[in-house]
Order: structure tokens, then sequence, then C-alpha cells
């Protein structure tokens, strides 16, 4: 580089000693060398073939120095880049100080991505384009967040979905009896699967000793129904006002508190009570699955029948992972003391927030299964809760008179069904009647 070419100082006058990053470099009076200084001392020292000093450390100082001028000039880069950087039109940053709106909020991980379905809804485009034009017309939003675990497909044709092999058992800890199943994507409305009617494993399981030479047993037979049904929509809406559908903290109400909610609980009820045909299919009212009650005469406390019916499940080679039942079932549960007055399940009322567990099964309370009954069983091993999309969103103006009374729709949906393949796997409780 030509030093003569460098600029001066405007102030002092100085020339400048280099250019990095587009910007000159001026020398510290009395100060220590700048990079460049030091950089044209060690390229000199490089290019004398008489010098008789430590080449490798001359190296390692060329080597220090690169990298540190490397460094600045990535620092500039990076200081020009911040500086031209835009943000996009109709994703404004709140003021210094302002609250975050809900549903803009990153999820756990940190992503960007909204993690509900109200979420979804009140940072979409196209709410952003319904609200521009006055609130006019329809439009929807769908949203799925998928399970952990889950492995779903890509949009394809629609077709008949059949489920192949066998679902392994992985409990977790849900709040929901949906949680309690297998989850898995359809990419069709007809449900095709095989359950499993060979009964309990003595009857097929033929595997024994042989001695050499001598003919193997055949295990079997096994046994098979070909299950089709359709997948089932479940739906509802609620009016909201033009003014509240402008707030997206009254919109994250109305959704994720209604209707999402009543989703939820109308598909547990789904699961365990579905009628199978108009409705879902229903894990109880599936045939096959076992039952226990206490013999008659027997007033077994509802803790010790839950062991027992526990052990049935057991012995039908179908480890019960869950329980559901009603909460006024769990409370006789919780509230039994022995002859000291004190309580079996847990030892203070100060654990009531810990996990509800018995004889190391999770437990969900529903009212959606009546008193007096509940539902053990391997839930993953036995089920599959097969959901066509997620929970769709719908907003309108087209009902009824509510556009020149200012109210808007908003629907919720989704459209799912459970494959019981193996019933054998659940157990239905039926309690002895108290004394």
């Amino acid at each position: 580089m030509n030093t003569n070419s460098l600029p001066r100082h405007p102030r002092t006058g100085v020339r400048a000693v280099g250019i990095v990053g587009g910007r000159p470099v001026y020398p510290i009076k009395g100060g220590a060398p700048t990079l460049l200084e030091q950089r044209d001392e060690i390229a000199k020292l490089l290019a004398d073939d008489s010098y008789d000093g430590d080449v490798d450390e001359l190296i390692k100082r060329a080597d220090d120095i690169t990298a540190k001028i490397e460094q600045a000039n990535q620092r500039d880069t990076r200081l020009r880049q911040l500086r031209t950087a835009t943000l996009p039109a109709g994703d404004p940053q709140p003021n210094p100080g302002q609250r975050q709106q809900p549903g803009m909020q990153p999820d756990d991980q940190g992503n960007a991505h909204p993690v509900t379905a109200a979420e979804a809804f009140v940072r979409s485009k196209a709410l952003e384009s319904f609200r521009a034009n006055g609130k006019r017309g329809q439009f929807g939003v769908d949203h799925r967040v998928a399970p952990a675990g889950t492995v779903t497909t890509g949009t394809q044709p629609q077709q008949n979905t059949r489920v192949p092999g066998i679902i392994p058992n992985n409990p977790d800890f849900p709040l929901l009896v949906a949680n309690l199943l297998d989850r898995q994507t359809s990419d069709g409305t007809t449900l095709e699967y095989m359950r499993d009617t060979s009964g309990p494993q003595a009857t097929w399981n033929k595997a024994a000793v042989v001695a050499e030479g001598a003919d193997k047993p055949k295990t079997g037979p096994f046994t098979f129904d070909l299950i089709t049904t359709t997948l089932k929509t479940v739906a509802h809406w609620v009016p909201i006002t033009r003014q509240a559908a402008d707030d997206n903290s009254q919109l994250v109400g109305y959704i994720n508190g209604r209707l999402t909610y009543g989703l939820d609980y109308k598909l547990d009820r789904e699961i365990l009570t579905g009628n199978g045909s108009t409705e879902m299919q229903g894990i109880l009212t599936t045939a096959g699955i076992g039952a226990y009650q206490p013999a008659s005469g027997n007033t077994d406390a509802k803790l010790i029948t839950v062991r027992k019916a526990k052990t049935q499940g057991e012995l039908a080679m179908y480890p019960p992972d869950a329980i559901v039942m009603n909460p006024l079932d769990w409370q006789d549960i919780e509230l039994d003391t022995d002859a000291n007055g004190q309580f079996r399940v847990i030892t203070t009322v100060t654990d009531s927030g810990a996990p509800m567990r018995i004889w190391g099964l999770t437990v969900v309370t529903s009212v959606a299964m009546t008193a007096g009954t509940a539902l053990l069983g391997g839930y993953r091993t036995g089920a599959t809760l097969w959901e066509r999309q997620g929970i769709t969103i719908l907003m309108t103006d087209s009902h009824a008179d509510y556009f020149t009374a200012n109210t808007l729709v908003i629907l919720a949906e989704r459209r799912a069904n459970v494959a019981v393949h193996t019933p054998q796997a659940f157990v239905k409780i039926t309690f002895a009647a108290l004394p």
C-alpha cells in the first residue's frame, strides 16, 4: 500500500498508517504501536532474508496480528449490518417498557413461532388482512402442535390410513386423557386399522423347550379384525364484538379459555365413551376390554380395588401405565385413612399439588368418567389417537344478523378418531358400593 495516498487526520494533520474495515487508522502519539504498525514491522522482518532471530516466534506473532485484524474487520461488518437492519412490515416491536402483546412471545425454546392455536390466530397474516378490510368476510387459521415423539406425514392425496405394526409403550405425565394415548397424523378421512382379538397370551403362546430333533410347536392362532371408520369433526363457536376482536388479549382468552378448552374437554369424553358410529370410538365401548369388579359381598376399599385390577392387566401381558377415574373416586382414595387417622396415599395435605400417582400409575381425573368406575390400562400400547388436522380457528361476520350488530363469530374445530387396536390392554374397574 502506498502510504502517501492515505488520508490525514482533519484536526492534527497526522497521516493514517492504514485502512481497517474501510476506516483510516491513525497512530497514537506516545502510545503502543497500532495493529497495522505491528503488521508492517513483522512483515518487514519476515521479508528480511538476513533475519537471524527466532523465526517460529515471528510466525506466531504474525498469526496473532492477522487474527486480531480479522476480528476488527468482522466487528466493523457487524456494526454496519446492525445499523442498516430494518424490521419487516407488519411486525412492529414494542416501545421500551411496553408490555409484549399475547401471542407475540417466543416459545420455551426461544423460537418465534406461535405455540398455541390462539397465538397462531392472533399472529396470522389472515387476521391482519381481516382487520385491514374492516373485519368483513371470512378467514381461517389451522394450527397443530405435534406432541413430543409424534411422527407426521406431508401433504399427500387423500387415501385410507392403515395402521401397521405394534405401538410401543411409553407413558408420560399428562393432564388430559388424550395425552395418555399415542398420537399420530392421518393423511385421509377414512381410517383402517387391525384390532387384535387373539385374547390372552396364554391362549396362543405355544413357545416351549424342545428336545433335539423333535418338532417345534406352532404358536397361534392369531385373530385380527380389520376396522374401518372415519375421522369425526368436533366443533363449536362463540360470538365476539368487533371491538373485542381488535384486542389480542381478548382473542387469546376467547380461543384458549373457551374454544380450545371446549374441544379438549369433548375429546376426552369421546376417547372414553364415544359410541364408535356417529361419534369417535370410545375405549369403554370397545368390545374385548377387560373388566374387574370385587366379588359380591367384597367391600374392598377403592385403593385396594385399583391394585387388584392392575394385577389383572399385568396377567394379560399388557402392563398398565395410567388410570382415569372420576374426581369423586379419586377423592375417596386420597382421603382413605388407616386406624390411626393417617392418609394412606399422601402423607400430608401439602403434597396435594404433586403429580397424582397410585401404585406406580399416572392418575388422570375427569368428569367424563362415571363415578364408581375407572379405566386402567396401557394407554400407549392399546390405542392411538389419529388426527387429520390440529385445531382450526375461523372468524367471520357472515352469520344471521351479526353484521348489523357489530358482532363476529369465532369457530374452532378439529377432526380425529381413536384406534383401539389392542383392547386387552385396558381394564374397566367397577368399585364396590360404599357401606
